[in-house]
């Protein structure tokens, strides 16, 4: 296994390479590629969609209103955005903050899976659909899994994979503000669970099962 300065020093060489990957077409019209940010050695670690209009400016993960009530909800269990790690499904940002499309998260989600490779958190809290389905390997919507937890493997290591609302899907709609901060009430529990998510496994892999059984009825939020 690593020693920490070895991750760090990889994930150092992760960001540079993002920074210049070109493997989809959204490279052309990016500022810069947004990489992630926060703690390298993180236990919690959130993964959202992908960058916006600021996020493109800035080179930071959730820096507008969204990324505002993220910090407020991390306040609300004594956290702060330098005791996590903040990425998201795609580095670049698609014009007009369109959905991602499929070869665009084919082409970048091996940056996200090294991530989580080398920063090994405890919880990977997933905010939206897009992040909950490729990380959970199943086509559940987040309104039916969120607040689900499920261990499960990614990266190489044992994690407990928990789905939340995005935050931007709250900000305007009180009843899913409160289902969200309910959600990340119990993220305190979940990091403080013994479930060997530090011991390495031969491989990551997809939940063999769902989360929940399969809806007649889908309804997607973010």
């Amino acid at each position: 296994m690593q020693d920490a300065p070895a991750r760090f020093t990889e994930l150092r060489r992760l960001e540079e390479t993002v920074s210049g990957c070109t493997r989809c077409a959204l490279h052309a019209g990016r500022t810069q590629a947004v990489f992630g940010s926060g703690d390298p050695d993180a236990d919690l670690m959130f993964v959202g969609e992908a960058p916006g209009f600021h996020e493109d400016q800035q080179g930071v993960p959730f820096v507008g209103q969204a990324g505002k009530l993220l910090d407020r909800l991390l306040a609300g269990i004594g956290l702060t955005r330098a005791d996590v790690f903040v990425a998201n499904v795609l580095k670049c940002r698609p014009p007009g903050n369109r959905d991602p499309l499929p070869d665009e998260i084919d082409a970048c989600e091996r940056h996200l899976f090294r991530q989580i490779e080398l920063i090994r958190p405890t919880v990977v809290a997933t905010l939206g659909n897009f992040a909950t389905k490729l990380l959970s390997g199943r086509p559940l919507g987040i309104t039916r899994v969120h607040g689900q937890e499920h261990n499960t493997a990614l990266g190489g290591s044992r994690v407990i994979l928990y789905p939340l609302y995005h935050p931007a899907a709250a900000l305007y709609t009180p009843a899913m503000l409160k289902v969200l901060e309910e959600d990340f009430a119990r993220l305190p529990q979940l990091l403080s669970r013994e479930v060997n998510v530090r011991e390495p496994v031969a491989a990551a892999v997809v939940p063999a099962a769902p989360l929940v059984a399969e809806p007649a009825v889908q309804l997607d939020l973010f």
